[in-house]
């Protein structure tokens, strides 16, 4: 039972074993978790505190029972990412939408420090990479509606 629950939590509840892009589709229920509990900033933290606790933990656990780094599966990390993405942001669909794809080039192209960081052991590595890859895409989406005059 706990390696289910493990496994249910690293891999968003299954979305890590589609066939086709699981790091993408685990995008999309971080956009719609953000969007759902965005309109509560306290509560949008504490939930997306406790997925990169669970994302730490679970991850690295999962690394070392199969001993490989990051396994394609483990998607709580693109979850995390991207919701680090639309911390804080006026969650409307342009937001949203560019968000979605500055976060997957970000998490995919993996410019410094990004690609340090995923070099960090267990589960650390698997989080921090796209935490930072979540950072870049929020601190370009805010200067971009600071230009539109939303801030």
């Amino acid at each position: 039972m706990r390696n289910f629950l493990i496994r249910s939590i690293a891999t968003v509840f299954g979305v890590g074993y589609l066939p086709a892009a699981p790091g993408t589709w685990a995008t999309v229920v971080g956009v719609a978790i953000a969007y759902y509990s965005g309109r509560n900033l306290p509560v949008y933290t504490i939930i997306l505190l406790v997925l990169l606790v669970l994302g730490v933990m679970t991850s690295g656990i999962i690394e070392k029972q199969l001993s490989q780094k990051d396994p394609g599966f483990v998607v709580i990390d693109e979850v995390v990412g991207v919701m680090i993405a639309l911390w804080g942001l006026p969650l409307i669909w342009p937001v949203m939408i560019s968000g979605f794809f500055l976060f997957r080039a970000f998490d995919m192209f993996k410019i410094y420090p990004i690609n340090k960081l995923e070099a960090q052991p267990g589960g650390w590595g698997i989080m921090l990479d796209d935490c930072m890859a979540g950072m870049y895409t929020n601190i370009i989406l805010r200067i971009a509606l600071r230009c539109a005059g939303f801030f």
